[in-house]
């Protein structure tokens, strides 16, 4: 397991390592249905090592989402492309695994990671760009405070297609939800 960077009522939040790629990559594979075709996680140990070479850099980050009590990974929360200087702002992208959905876990999850984004990180702004059919994920960053901002059409290719997707975000200031 990686290092804990927070705790809350349901989860641990710790940085992904090398030692978590045998349980990140089976949890994947088990949670395909549930991700398709909203998103495509690493799969294998090539992607997975290019995810940790990614974390090496200073605008990259990937947390784990682990039940409190039994350590079970319930879904992965990634930060990226920070940029700093006068816009403080960063890309939020999470996915859950079979097994953990409809438990509160991922809301307490990424709720954690907002927290420490903005505590811990110094950034002032997270957008997360999530398909318009993925109700689910568009309630969970509903529940964690982001707001819906606008509509990118052709945004983002994923699995093969350019998808369009809302553009939801959250800043530091906002009220707590």
């Amino acid at each position: 397991m990686g290092t804990t960077i927070a705790t809350s009522r349901l989860v641990t939040l710790e940085e992904a390592g090398p030692d978590d790629e045998d349980e990140f990559l089976a949890a994947v594979i088990s949670s395909r249905g549930l991700h398709h075709p909203w998103v495509d996680p690493p799969d294998g140990p090539e992607r997975y090592a290019l995810l940790l070479e990614r974390n090496r850099r200073p605008e990259h980050f990937t947390f784990l989402v682990r039940e409190r009590d039994g350590g079970v990974l319930a879904g992965t929360v990634n930060v990226t492309n920070i940029v700093r200087g006068a816009f403080q702002s960063a890309f939020c992208g999470y996915w859950a695994y079979a097994g953990s959905q409809g438990r509160g876990l991922m809301t307490d999850g990424l709720r954690s990671v907002v927290d420490h984004a903005f505590a811990e990180l110094g950034l002032h702004r997270l957008e997360a760009n999530i398909q318009p059919a993925n109700v689910a994920s568009i309630a969970l960053a509903e529940r964690c405070g982001f707001g819906f901002e606008g509509f990118s059409p052709r945004y983002l290719m994923v699995d093969g297609d350019w998808r369009d997707h809302n553009r939801y975000a959250i800043t530091s200031d906002r009220p707590a939800p």
